[in-house]
């Protein structure tokens, strides 16, 4: 069982060992980002039958081919983003709630976008408690309009392409991270929009997952 003293200390080491361990040496070096993962327990966001692979330096299945971003990842993620108290990030990917979890005490609002109903439903539960965290279900290349302009736009995992209808969410100036993927290799990427479009550049190699829905488009060949 998850919930007894000898495991929560077991699982608090492990995460304690993640910090140390993968995300100080890996230049995950915003205090604030750094506080907030220690803060967080990851076993509370995957299967019970998947809680000792939490903390480790691997992705984590959830199900239904899914699986819950690497720490070191997502830590660069939220590291390159330059999170201010004041922001509203809109988070793609939010599968169990973890990445919005750590997200929430660090801004001020957090839109966490989410595809996989049975994913929705436990980021649903995970994150019931936190009043700036707005989870929501649908089609994660479509964001969340509604909740427009937002600060930050963070994907919480690798994509083939970033859709202009995410970019055009955050108000000139937003700032973007995001994984992307390109012939089976992941990298990290950062940038902002400018005006009526937008720049990346690749940051760091990092392995991440794969998010579904942001296949690239397909030019005729003949």
């Amino acid at each position: 069982m998850m919930g007894t003293p000898s495991l929560a200390n077991e699982f608090e080491a492990m995460r304690t060992a993640m910090v140390a361990s993968q995300l100080r040496p890996n230049a995950v070096n915003d205090p604030r980002v750094v506080i907030a993962m220690t803060g967080v327990a990851r076993e509370r966001f995957v299967p019970s039958e998947a809680a000792p692979l939490a903390y480790r330096d691997t992705a984590v299945p959830l199900g239904g081919g899914r699986a819950l971003n690497l720490p070191i990842a997502t830590g660069r993620l939220l590291t390159e983003a330059r999170l201010r108290p004041a922001d509203r990030v809109l988070l793609i990917g939010a599968a169990t709630g973890y990445a919005a979890t750590v997200l929430a005490g660090l801004v001020a609002h957090v839109v966490a976008v989410e595809s996989d109903a049975d994913l929705a439903a436990r980021a649903r539960a995970t994150l019931a408690g936190l009043g700036n965290v707005e989870p929501v279900e649908g089609p994660m290349e479509q964001g969340h309009a509604a909740g427009a302009p937002y600060d930050v736009l963070i994907v919480d995992g690798a994509i083939e392409e970033l859709p202009d209808t995410l970019v055009a969410q955050l108000r000139d100036g937003g700032r973007i991270a995001t994984g992307l993927v390109d012939r089976g290799v992941t990298r990290l990427a950062s940038g902002s929009r400018t005006g009526g479009g937008f720049g990346l550049a690749d940051f760091a190699d990092i392995e991440s997952v794969v998010l579904p829905g942001f296949a690239r488009r397909r030019g005729f060949s003949f």
